[in-house]
């Protein structure tokens, strides 16, 4: 059963795209080769999409996958372990989860960071379009923004304005973590 809130998502995406290109529902449900109940259900927010359906949609639609899924951020984003929302396949133990999507011409640089407890590490802003992707992969630590930094743990991902003043600061031994620079 997919999360409310991302069917709400779903719902709005396929609806915005599908309007976008100036199609009916039927017209992309047959470039699809989806039902149009099951498409008309999706829009409604009350249909339970597989991954199949939404590799489908979007392959229609000429979009990337994630832009159906992806909330998109308007301020820090924290996703803590185990609480991502899944999408489960139609006959298989598959799910996709998705943490961020790549913009189009979008530039990363990609960090593993170690770090032990004491001085934090603060970094000033970067160019301007940075944003920073965080994933914990052991100890904890504060990180984000300097006056918003969050706790993480093992699992917890993280993205925030790299264009801002911000802070990674060790709270246990043998902290790391796998940082992305993107700028977009």
């Amino acid at each position: 059963m997919t999360d409310p809130e991302l069917r709400q998502r779903i719902s709005e995406a396929v609806r915005r795209e599908r309007l976008h290109h100036g199609w009916s529902a039927a017209e992309l449900a047959r470039r699809a080769g989806v039902s149009k109940g099951n498409l008309s259900q999706l829009e409604a927010g009350a249909g339970n999409p597989t991954v199949e359906t939404l590799w489908a949609l979007s392959d229609a639609l000429g979009i990337p996958f994630s832009t159906l899924v992806d909330p998109g951020p308007d301020g820090p984003v924290l996703v803590r372990a185990g609480s991502v929302q899944d999408v489960p396949a139609a006959g298989a133990n598959y799910s996709a989860s998705l943490l961020s999507a790549c913009p189009p011409g979008a530039r990363r640089d990609i960090y593993l960071v170690r770090a032990e407890p004491g001085e934090a590490h603060r970094s000033a802003p970067h160019q301007p379009g940075t944003v920073e992707h965080v994933v914990l992969v052991t100890g904890s630590a504060d990180v984000g923004p300097e006056e918003a930094a969050v706790r993480l743990h093992p699992g917890d991902y993280l993205v925030y304005r790299g264009d801002a003043p911000h802070v990674f600061d060790a709270q246990s031994p043998g902290t790391s973590a796998v940082i992305v620079s993107e700028l977009r």
